[in-house]
């Protein structure tokens, strides 16, 4: 399938070219070079928003991802922190005050030090780094600059970019780029959209003190994940103050004024707020690559479309993470540039393998899960038993505050495997990846409750659900114990 490193000749400038140097570009560049391979690497110059000339090492995730996302949750949680606070007995003299603009200033000084340490860890593999926007010009080519480059094989690394629906006055909203770079906090937000990004926006305004409205068509956020899960969720962010429209389209946007915007709904409502976020999905980076020049097939989404190897319908071009639309996680794209590099330069053709991927979703309280959701178990095996464990944590049973946590096991009875674990609650990506572990090397639901707990812990009670809540059987409704 694969040429080794051995079979590389001087008729190539590289052995690998890769356009897009996020996550997954990097990983599978820097892998190939320490294999051996001469490799090059070609992004855009730096900048916090995306564009088709703009976009900077380190990608999405360390740019305008994961990395300065999780920063404004971890201030946003500051305010519950507080509030927590009063129940323990501590005096707050004064409100504290938060300043948002500074807290954004340091977020881009630690983004800038990210994007600089993946150059470095680039030139430190011996892969040339090169800035400029990359396009595939006929087989093996790859222009940058007006310069044409040669290699072996290119890898098409480059991510996804936001998208919003075209609707009358969308050029008044912002998107999920734009939200991570406001100079100021408005009084009032409505966010369009009920998938991670808008969920995680969402809590990080609402303890903020921005008073927080999210629109979304389904009867329930966070689609794709399990439904008690789905419902949980909403219901504490609801406790926490969160406005929540289920069952709203959105219409159109008008602009009153620099702080007023009007959201215009197809139910007919018209809500007044100080900014508009649309968070409503991206799509796969493929613009003005030259993908159609060789023969790179797409999927209808925009996406490339790649065997499990990751190879595209042209010979010796191949595409990882958001670009293929596969399961759009930085740990996946990773994953998928370290098989790359098995297949290409270690003589072992290597799959990508998706099966078991855990997640989190870092709203307030979090999400995190590994593994089938009940409907999907249910939809697979017919019979199911579930254990469920929703409770108030103790740290909440002096602090006033009503977040509970939920923890939920995921049971095939006729293996005894745990075929899904999800968490509603503080810390459950911290959890969860311990349990991910165990989930993927086929842990039983008896070696959970031989496991000793950890006490007084919340994560305990994974190991603790002794009672079935539910079992479903192929012939007979849910039966509750």
């Amino acid at each position: 399938m694969a040429s080794s490193v051995k079979e590389s000749s001087d008729s190539f400038d590289y052995d690998l070219f890769t356009i897009g140097a996020g996550s997954g570009g990097v990983r599978a560049s820097r892998m190939s070079a320490a294999a051996g391979g001469r490799v090059a690497i070609c992004e855009m110059p730096f900048s916090t928003k995306a564009s088709d000339s703009a976009g900077g090492a380190g990608g999405t995730c360390v740019i305008r991802g994961c990395v300065p996302k999780k920063l404004l949750v971890y201030g946003s949680s500051y305010a519950t922190s507080f509030q927590d606070a009063k129940g323990f007995e501590w005096e707050l003299d004064t409100e504290p005050r938060h300043h948002w603009g500074k807290l954004i200033a340091k977020k881009n000084a630690e983004i800038n030090r990210l994007t600089g340490i993946y150059q470095k860890l680039l030139g430190g593999a011996g892969v040339e780094y090169i800035e400029g926007r990359g396009k595939i010009v006929g087989p093996n080519e790859v222009e940058v600059n007006g310069k044409v480059y040669t290699a072996r094989n290119i890898l098409i690394s480059t991510g996804g970019r936001v998208s919003v629906p075209d609707l009358p006055g969308v050029e008044h909203v912002i998107s999920s780029d734009d939200a991570l770079e406001l100079p100021e906090l408005p009084k009032s937000m409505a966010i369009v959209g009920s998938g991670y990004i808008a969920l995680e926006f969402a809590c990080i305004f609402n303890a903020m003190g921005v008073e927080t409205h999210v629109f979304y068509r389904q009867p329930l956020p966070l689609r794709g994940f399990d439904e008690e899960v789905r419902q949980f969720l909403y219901e504490q962010m609801v406790e926490k103050g969160i406005h929540m429209h289920p069952n709203e389209s959105p219409e159109a946007v008008e602009k009153k004024a620099d702080d007023a915007y009007v959201l215009k709904t197809a139910s007919g409502g018209s809500h007044e707020v100080g900014k508009v976020m649309f968070a409503t999905g991206r799509k796969p980076n493929v613009n003005n690559l030259g993908l159609e020049t060789v023969g790179v097939e797409m999927a209808q989404n925009g996406a490339v479309k790649v065997d499990p190897y990751s190879k595209t319908t042209a010979e010796g071009i191949w595409a990882i993470g958001d670009v293929t639309d596969r399961i759009n996680l930085t740990p996946v794209a990773l994953m998928e540039g370290m098989a790359i590099c098995e297949t290409l330069f270690k003589n072992n053709p290597t799959k990508a393998d998706h099966t078991e991927v855990p997640c989190a979703v870092f709203t307030q309280p979090p999400v995190s899960c590994v593994g089938m959701t009940e409907e999907e178990a249910i939809a697979e095996f017919g019979d199911v038993d579930v254990y469920t464990s929703n409770f108030r944590p103790m740290k909440h049973t002096i602090s006033g505050s009503g977040e509970r946590c939920l923890m939920k096991l995921i049971v095939h009875p006729t293996t005894d495997k745990v075929v899904g674990v999800h968490i509603v609650g503080d810390e459950a990506g911290e959890i969860m990846q311990g349990i991910a572990i165990a989930v993927r090397m086929g842990a039983t639901k008896h070696d959970f409750d031989r496991t000793i707990g950890i006490h007084p812990t919340a994560a305990e009670e994974l190991v603790t659900m002794r009672t079935v809540t539910r079992q479903v059987r192929k012939e007979a409704k849910a039966v509750a114990s």
